[in-house]
């Protein structure tokens, strides 16, 4: 390897040239797609001599696979699956200080919409591939390259798309890194805990129905429906979900309570998180399932009272937990509203162990001699939900050492989300010694 050499020399450059890219996901209406995206990520690829392969659930909704196997691999290790999505939550450019697709650096961070969730990652990985590859570096192992489409509504037309229709793709991999963790807690000066996510919480979006006597507004109405859809969200919004700690929110638990040097005290956990800043809203949410009411639909006129009325409620599960939550949704709703599942995925989770967790461990402290790496159970969903149904073990590890002021937790799918520069050349230097060893 010469001395020359750089893995993160471009991951600033092509961070601003996907974020530039609308790739909005505006769910089941229609939206730019990742098309665009997924064709700049095969240029990045072409130009270093590596081969692309694009699939399309639907127009515009692409997937990009590449074979990442240079001479010098160990071809006797299965392929090590390197993912990100390509598409990214609306932005209200009114809201923002810079525009959401602008790609802007400013005050040392580059500014838009996938900044964080997670074009930045994807600039990561292509940033260490072109230059490993420009200087003849081979990866310890092969890797299969994977951007997907549509991981912000639920991988439908993506990541479970590819397993349900090209399974072969990734069939041969058994370990996956991809997002959310590897980013920095900062505790105090030369200590900062890594979470690094080995589980996620299952997903069950539930509408709930009310039916009743549809009449004028004027008269009397003891069947109405909007007044039985109102009881039963405000009953589902405001119940307090009870403790429910998994093996992997419990070795986060200890790890922090550690760092603070104090014992660990379930009554005390969202104190102590909360001295980690805004991550507690993340982390928080992982000490027990959720469900929280998202939309509401009902009526047409002022003076109409409709024959039912529905509420839109985004349930997430602790592993092991999907059974209480919908037995407890069905009693907080009551027998007059009806309660059905929309869009069910399972939690998933894997120990942490092994010698990919080794490689994470070791290539974290190279970089930062005060990193403290501990699992840790995700609230929100990504696309390891889709490679786990092939028996993939998914690690969350797109590392960045983030500044203590940097409202971490804010920036996934917030207003004015951004990254610093620093961070993302931090993550190509942590991913590169990944490689190398994984």
């Amino acid at each position: 390897m010469t001395e020359d050499y750089r893995p993160e020399a471009e991951v600033v450059r092509i961070c601003q040239d996907l974020i530039r890219i609308d790739t909005t996901n505006y769910g089941p209406d229609p939206g730019p797609g990742e098309r665009q995206a997924a064709e700049r990520v095969a240029e990045l690829l072409d130009e270093v001599g590596i081969s692309v392969e694009l699939y399309e659930s639907a127009p515009k909704r692409t997937t990009l696979i590449a074979h990442w196997e240079p001479d010098g691999v160990d071809e006797s290790v299965p392929p090590l699956l390197v993912h990100g999505h390509l598409d990214v939550v609306p932005a209200r450019a009114d809201d923002w200080s810079v525009p959401p697709f602008s790609g802007e650096v400013l005050d040392d961070c580059v500014w838009g919409r996938g900044a964080i969730d997670m074009k930045d990652f994807d600039a990561i990985v292509l940033s260490v591939v072109r230059a490993r590859t420009r200087a003849g570096v081979p990866p310890r192992r092969p890797v299969r390259l994977v951007f997907t489409a549509d991981e912000e509504a639920g991988s439908v037309l993506g990541g479970h798309w590819l397993v349900d229709h090209h399974p072969e793709t990734i069939a041969d991999c058994t370990e996956a890194i991809g997002e959310v963790g590897g980013f920095s807690l900062t505790v105090r000066d030369d200590l900062r805990i890594y979470p690094i996510q080995t589980a996620e919480k299952g997903l069950a979006w539930l509408e709930l129905v009310a039916e009743g006597r549809a009449g004028h507004g004027s008269f009397r109405n003891d069947d109405n429906a909007i007044t039985e859809l109102a009881t039963a969200v405000a009953n589902v919004g405001r119940y307090e979900w009870p403790h429910r700690i998994t093996s992997a929110q419990q070795a986060f638990l200890e790890g922090v309570f550690d760092a603070f040097g104090v014992d660990l005290d379930l009554d005390q956990a969202e104190e102590i998180l909360a001295r980690l800043g805004s991550i507690v809203r993340m982390v928080g949410a992982t000490m027990s399932n959720t469900a929280n009411p998202t939309m509401l639909t009902a009526g047409y006129k002022h003076n109409v009272i409709p024959g039912s009325a529905k509420a839109v409620v985004d349930g997430r599960f602790v592993p092991g937990g999907r059974d209480e939550l919908l037995a407890t949704i069905d009693e907080l709703v009551g027998n007059k509203v009806r309660a059905s599942v929309s869009l069910e995925q399972p939690a998933v989770e894997t120990e942490f162990a092994g010698a990919l967790v080794d490689a994470i461990k070791d290539c974290l402290l190279a970089e930062d001699p005060g990193a403290r790496p501990v699992p840790f159970l995700m609230s929100g969903g990504t696309d390891a939900k889709a490679w786990a149904r092939l028996g993939v073990r998914c690690f969350g590890f797109s590392p960045l050492r983030l500044p203590p002021e940097l409202d971490f937790a804010g920036m996934f799918h917030g207003v004015d989300e951004r990254v610093p520069t620093a961070s993302l050349e931090f993550g190509a230097r942590v991913l590169d010694r990944f490689l190398a060893v994984a």
